[in-house]
């Protein structure tokens, strides 16, 4: 009887281990298929997405590890893609003497592995920035993309880049 009992035991706990290990493995399968799905494979992708939306924004630059002027691509709980963008609604005159991936000019796609390091970036950018008007950026996450817009830009028009990121997933 009580061999009989530590095999129905023993049964019984495997049983519930390989249970829950099919489930968490099933749905956790789900949502790697579904972000996967959804989120944009580099920055080149999300900004012809938001651009077919937004045909005023014109890729300007492919930021690479040589070039990154932040030193993040790549980098831990950095992006992993970037690209530059201009908007020809910005004057000339307004961001004469900028490079020509300066944000100012129109703005910056970031991808990140995670949506996490996404919010994070947008909320250090967000810290830094919030005292000094010069450097003012609209900035929308959605998931693992972090748009980045220029602050000539009116809030109406940047409203634009909002509704473009938030249709990227």
């Amino acid at each position: 009887m009580r061999n009989a009992l530590t095999v129905i035991s023993a049964v019984l706990l495997l049983g519930g281990a390989v249970a829950c290990s099919n489930s968490a493995s099933d749905s956790t399968a789900g949502r790697k298929t579904d972000a996967a799905a959804s989120k944009p494979v580099s920055a080149g992708s999300a900004l012809s997405r938001v651009a077919s939306e937004v045909p005023q924004a014109k890729l300007s630059g492919t930021v690479t590890a040589a070039n990154d002027p932040n030193h993040l691509l790549g980098r831990p709980n950095q992006y992993t893609s970037k690209v530059t963008f201009t908007d020809t609604r910005i004057k000339a005159a307004d961001v004469s003497g900028t490079d020509k991936g300066a944000l100012e000019r129109g703005g910056a796609i970031e991808v990140f592995a995670d949506p996490s390091d996404a919010k994070a970036r947008a909320d250090y950018i967000h810290t830094v920035t919030k005292s000094m008007s010069a450097l003012a950026e609209y900035d929308y996450v959605h998931g693992t993309v972090l748009v980045r817009v220029s602050h000539y830009l009116t809030p109406d028009q940047a409203a634009e880049y909002r509704v473009a990121a938030n249709r990227l997933g």
